[in-house]
């Protein structure tokens, strides 16, 4: 049953009555806090720290779309696959020469374990602009993750990461 306009003018005018008068508070004598200023933290400024150049150019096989290191389940890859792990950085390779990718790659794996990142995204292309028609950066950066010891596994990124073009690779986390 809907009520009809008389019977909310009534209820209206019975809350009035039930209030009685409204009386505004008096002004507070008060002071608004405000938060401290945050100060962005600055890390010291250390040395240069030298990473050693250890991995191979030069793939001995055929290297697997995905990768697992000894001793780690297969489960971890199949939550690899899954996007289990948010990808916490990214490395984009696109248009580096082979000698340029490693040293990036190199760096960009030791600084993501530095901040105990788990999980990150190397973007290597599909080799689809190559000169001599095949992806060298991509056999190649596979190759690297599988030399590298902080690399449990790695597998091809999801279709709106860069599918066949780019690796999740999961890391080594010390604690």
């Amino acid at each position: 049953m809907i009520p009809d306009d008389s019977e909310s003018g009534d209820d209206a005018a019975l809350f009035r009555a039930a209030i009685g008068t409204v009386h505004t508070l008096p002004k507070q004598n008060r002071i608004t806090p405000k938060s401290a200023p945050r100060h962005a933290f600055v890390p010291p400024a250390a040395a240069p720290v030298e990473i050693a150049d250890t991995l191979s150019d030069f793939p001995n096989d055929a290297l697997p779309e995905a990768f697992l290191a000894n001793g780690v389940s297969r489960i971890t890859l199949r939550k690899l696959h899954r996007n289990h792990w948010p990808i916490q950085d990214k490395l984009d390779l696109h248009g580096l020469q082979s000698d340029a990718a490693r040293r990036a790659l190199q760096e960009f794996l030791y600084h993501a374990a530095t901040r105990q990142a788990r999980c990150v995204l190397v973007i290597h292309g599909k080799g689809l602009n190559s000169a001599c028609g095949e992806a060298v950066l991509k056999i190649r950066a596979r190759h690297w993750l599988m030399q590298h010891p902080g690399v449990l596994a790695y597998c091809d990124a999801t279709p709106k990461d860069g599918g066949s073009g780019a690796v999740l690779v999961l890391l080594k986390i010390n604690l």
